[in-house]
């Protein structure tokens, strides 16, 4: 059996060592005997036919204005897989720009793809440090968060988590993140996926599912995660 991974943008869209995120998939999914095939996106590139996961990182004002207009031009590809139930991770900046749109620190507003019902507002200040939330769906996420856009999710839509240290979303509403059908969006770095397995194998779970393959997942030793996670949740912010 094989999974695809599509990585949006790889080169403009990996701040913060966001290509780790796609480092922990494949070696989850190998560790069990899973080929992992990664197709990297960049502008201008044809959309791949089959997609199984699909990741996005994140990347300054500039990355993101690079890649705005060939993802609003592959948005209605994307939103298909999204509402089919493709599992799907985006940080930061894909987060954002999966959104309606993004306003810059300089008032320009940069048109999302719509994917997520969320809108970005860049903040005057950074909201940096160590963060911890408790998911009702993945228990409890650590992670590092380092943006100065606040993001507000629409009305009835599920955040990701409740944000236990740190700002999240917005630093306003304690929400950090969203879960929409089996798309994940968040502002934590880490990059996040090391440190909590439960989020990676959801991905892979969710996508053998998909295929109609067995995804009762073999137990991984994550003793070397837990204490990552351990170690992560008690620095100060």
């Amino acid at each position: 059996m094989k999974l695809k991974i599509l990585h949006l943008y790889p080169k403009e869209m990996n701040l913060y060592g966001d290509r780790g995120n796609i480092l922990a998939i494949k070696r989850r999914c190998e560790w069990r005997g899973i080929d992992a095939e990664v197709i990297p996106y960049e502008p201008g590139d044809q959309f791949p036919k089959t997609v199984d996961i699909i990741f996005g990182g994140g990347g300054q004002d500039s990355g993101q204005n690079k890649i705005a207009e060939d993802l609003r031009s592959i948005s209605s590809n994307l939103k298909i897989l999204i509402e089919q139930g493709v599992p799907a991770l985006v940080v930061c900046g894909i987060y954002q720009l999966f959104g309606e749109y993004y306003i810059t620190h300089d008032n320009q507003k940069l048109q999302g793809s719509g994917i997520l019902k969320l809108h970005t507002i860049s903040g005057r200040e950074r909201q940096i440090g160590n963060i911890v939330l408790e998911s009702k769906d993945f228990s409890q996420i650590v992670g590092y968060e380092n943006h100065s856009g606040l993001t507000y999710l629409d009305d009835f839509e599920q955040p990701l988590g409740t944000v236990l240290k740190g700002f999240g979303n917005n630093g306003e509403d304690r929400s950090e993140g969203i879960i929409y059908k089996n798309c994940i969006g968040t502002y934590l770095h880490g990059p996040i996926l090391p440190k909590n397995p439960k989020l990676t194998d959801f991905l892979i779970k969710t996508a053998l599912k998909n295929r109609g393959l067995p995804s009762d997942l073999e137990k991984l030793d994550n003793d070397i995660e837990k204490r990552a996670r351990d170690t992560a949740s008690t620095r100060p912010r």
